[in-house]
């Protein structure tokens, strides 16, 4: 499985049809509306999503320098066009989002942009970035007949409906559904990497489930890496598997919240 996703062109809709359902209408509500409604709602100050946002640039940066994140990316080289319309062959090997610098006292200083007055800001939201991601899952099996090196096992997943005005919540509801299908507590588990679409519902869903600051997404995330929709959940498995082996650790999760109002989240074992 995997996924890609060019920000820059997203897909066509059909507004006038979606508005003639009460429920349809209300899933196309904004996403950084919903994110305005969940801080309100659950009380998430703009501090604690400055903290967030601040917290995920500076553990990337710190995974980048010290090469964490170089067996899980393909370096590709591209031919790119430069400001002044030049030609240039270059090597894409790292992200691009990860900025030095970026301190709760920097981002205090941003607008908020979906509410006037509001706390979700350009810097504590994800990044609108392009990227693609790849795992292989099949049967412990065939990968054994085939000589493939196995990594992880896929242990289980849940996907939950919440409310499509605060889709942002949905980890909070998945996650204890696929710890109870696996018979597991939320301190078993070793690493989260929770999507971070906004800083607003992911220190939501951290601090109503009581997860450890030290186990959520250890290399940063959204905020800091970006979020190509597409391949956003290939390539927190990806980091998370790495992350647990390199650790020597058992246990991960991987968990997002999907606009329209659910929650999906997996359980994954390193071996």
């Amino acid at each position: 499985g995997g996924g890609a996703a060019d920000m820059d062109e997203p897909p066509p809709l059909d507004y006038e049809a979606l508005s003639e359902s009460k429920l349809a209408k209300e899933c196309l509500t904004p996403m950084g509306v919903t994110s305005e409604i969940v801080a309100e709602r659950y009380g998430i100050t703009r501090t604690e999503q400055d903290a967030l946002a601040e917290a995920s640039h500076k553990k990337s940066l710190a995974a980048q320098a010290s090469g964490k994140f170089r067996d899980e990316i393909v370096p590709l080289t591209v031919t790119w066009t430069d400001k002044d319309d030049e030609d240039q062959e270059i090597t894409v090997d790292k992200d691009d989002g990860p900025r030095p610098g970026s301190t709760v006292e920097k981002l205090a200083k941003l607008r908020a942009v979906f509410k006037k007055g509001g706390s979700t800001t350009a810097g504590n939201s994800s990044q609108v970035s392009d990227g693609a991601a790849a795992v292989l899952l099949m049967r412990r099996s065939f990968a054994e007949q085939k000589g493939y090196p196995i990594i992880g096992t896929f242990r289980s997943f849940k996907c939950v409906g919440v409310k499509p005005d605060e889709m942002g919540v949905g980890p909070a509801v998945a996650i204890p559904a696929v710890l109870d299908e696996c018979g597991l507590s939320v301190s078993d588990i070793d690493v989260y990497e929770i999507n971070e679409a906004f800083a607003s519902q992911a220190a939501y869903c951290v601090k109503k489930l009581g997860i450890p600051a030290s186990k959520l997404n250890p290399n940063g995330g959204a905020i800091s890496l970006g979020h190509p929709l597409g391949m956003t959940g290939a390539r927190m498995v990806a980091t998370c598997l790495h992350e647990l082996r390199r650790t020597n650790k058992k246990y991960g999760i991987v968990s997002m919240c999907i606009g329209t109002g659910m929650g999906a989240a997996a359980v994954i074992e390193a071996e």
